[in-house]
C-alpha cells in the first residue's frame, strides 16, 4: 500500500476508485495526460519532475519507458472505461527524447484501451533541437495533430541565461518543419521578464513566432521557484529579481502584436488563431476528467484526484510488480471543486457566471475597470485587458 501524504490518503494497489467516481467517468470529456521524465540538460528556471541521465538511477530506462506507461495504461483501463478519448497530451520533461515509434506505441495503447474520438486532438511537446523532419512525419502519420515547441525567446543572450540548448533560429525552423510534416496545429511557448532581456528582445521573439505561421502562442512570465539554479544565482546576486512592472509590459507588448496578427486570447497567457485553441487544456480548465500515465503525473476523476510516485525508478518497480504508481489521492469537497472552478474559469475568455462568484467584489473589480461592462450586463465575468494584468488579484477577490 502506498504511504499516504499530509494531504492525500493511501492509493489502493489496484487503482481502483470510488464507485461514485467512475459512475459518470468522461461525462464532461475525458483526457489523457502522458508524462515523459527525461531531459538531456536541466535547464536553470525548471523545477518539473524531470530527470538527466545523471539524475536517474536504475529501473529507468529509456528504452523500457514506453513499456512501462503502457502497463500503467492496462491498469487504468480495468479502473475506468469512459466512451471515448476526447485529447492526449504528452509533457515532459523532453517527450521527443524518445523515438517516434514508441510515442506512436503509446498512442496506440491509448486508443485500443478507450478508444480516440473521431477528430481527437493528439498534442506533444518538443524542444526544437530534439527533432527533425523525418522524425515530426513519423509522429504525424502516428496520429499526433498538435506539436508545443519550447521556443521561449529568440534572443540568444536570453536563451544562455535560462540555459536552453538551442539556437535562436532552431524554434521557428522546427515549426515550419511540423507545418510540413503535415502538423494541423503548431504551438511556440515564449517566456518573458527573464534578466537581461530588452524590449526590443522580447519584440523581435514576438515577431518571430508571428512569422513562424503557427497558430497557437503561449506567453509566460518568468517565475523563480525555489530550489532552481537561477533561484540560487539571484540569491547570490549574479541575476537581478524579475521585476513585475518588466512583466506587465511584455505582456501589454504580447498583447498588441498578437491581436494585430490575428491572434486572440482565450486564457490569459495563451493566444490563438480561431480553431487554434488547445482544446486538451481547455479540458482541464472547464472540469473535465483526464488520466495522468507518468512518474509523478497527476489524475482526476469525478472529483477524486490522485498523483503517482515521482521517481521514474519507483514508478516502473510499482508497476512491475503489478501495483498502481498511485501515490496518494484526495476527495474533492463541494468547496474545493467550486473554489477551483473559479480560479481557472475566470481566466478564460468566456469567463463564469457571474452567480458563481461573490457578486460585491465582482461590482469592485467592474467599477475599477477590471471587468468588461458588455459581458458583465449578460450575466458572465470576463476580465478586461487590464484585469488580465490583474487576474491572481480579481480571483482572489471574486471567490
Amino acid at each position: 500500500m502506498a504511504g499516504a501524504l499530509p494531504d492525500g490518503e493511501p492509493v489502493p494497489t489496484d487503482g481502483s476508485l470510488p464507485a461514485e467516481a467512475t459512475r459518470r467517468v468522461g461525462e464532461n470529456g475525458f483526457a489523457v495526460y502522458v508524462h515523459v521524465p527525461f531531459c538531456a540538460s536541466r535547464c536553470g528556471y525548471c523545477d518539473f519532475n524531470t530527470y538527466t541521465a545523471s539524475e536517474l538511477g536504475g529501473g529507468a530506462s529509456r528504452d523500457e519507458y514506453a513499456e512501462t506507461v503502457l502497463r500503467e495504461l492496462s491498469l487504468a483501463g480495468r479502473v475506468v472505461q469512459p466512451k471515448m478519448v476526447d485529447t492526449v497530451f504528452v509533457g515532459g520533461g523532453t517527450p521527443t527524447l524518445l523515438p517516434a515509434d514508441d510515442l506512436a506505441r503509446i498512442l496506440e495503447g491509448i486508443d485500443r484501451t478507450w478508444g480516440l474520438a473521431a477528430g481527437a486532438e493528439v498534442t506533444t511537446e518538443a524542444n526544437p533541437e530534439s527533432v527533425d523532419l523525418a522524425y515530426l512525419k513519423t509522429l504525424r502519420r502516428s496520429g499526433f495533430t498538435r506539436i508545443s515547441l519550447g521556443m521561449q525567446s529568440s534572443a540568444e543572450n536570453v536563451l544562455r541565461v535560462l540555459d536552453r540548448r538551442h539556437t535562436a533560429g532552431r524554434a521557428p525552423q522546427a515549426a515550419l518543419e511540423a507545418r510540413e510534416a503535415g502538423f494541423e496545429h503548431v504551438n511556440l511557448d515564449l517566456i518573458y521578464g527573464t534578466p537581461g532581456e530588452t524590449p526590443d528582445d522580447f519584440e523581435k521573439s514576438l515577431k518571430t513566432v508571428i512569422e513562424a505561421g503557427v497558430d497557437h502562442v503561449s506567453a509566460y512570465a518568468l517565475i523563480v521557484e525555489d530550489g532552481t539554479r537561477m533561484a540560487t544565482r539571484m540569491r547570490r546576486g549574479e541575476l537581478p529579481f524579475p521585476e513585475d512592472d518588466v512583466a506587465a509590459d511584455r505582456y501589454l507588448a504580447a498583447e498588441a502584436a498578437l491581436t494585430a496578427a490575428g491572434f486572440g486570447w482565450y486564457e490569459v497567457s495563451n493566444w490563438a488563431k480561431p480553431g487554434g485553441e488547445c482544446r486538451h487544456n481547455l479540458l482541464y480548465w472547464t472540469g473535465a476528467d483526464w488520466w495522468g500515465l507518468g512518474p509523478g503525473a497527476h489524475s482526476h476523476v469525478g472529483g477524486v484526484r490522485w498523483w503517482n510516485v515521482k521517481h521514474p525508478s519507483a514508478y516502473a518497480k510499482r508497476l512491475a510488480g503489478g501495483e498502481s504508481p498511485g501515490l496518494a489521492r484526495e476527495v474533492l469537497t463541494e468547496e474545493d471543486r467550486h473554489m477551483e472552478d473559479v480560479m481557472l474559469r475566470v481566466r478564460l475568455r468566456d469567463g463564469i457566471p457571474l452567480d458563481r462568484v461573490d457578486a460585491p467584489a465582482a461590482a469592485r473589480a467592474l467599477a475599477g475597470g477590471l471587468l468588461d461592462k458588455g459581458a458583465h450586463n449578460r450575466g458572465q465575468l470576463v476580465l478586461t485587458l487590464k484585469g488580465r494584468l490583474l487576474a491572481d488579484a480579481v480571483i482572489r477577490d471574486v471567490i
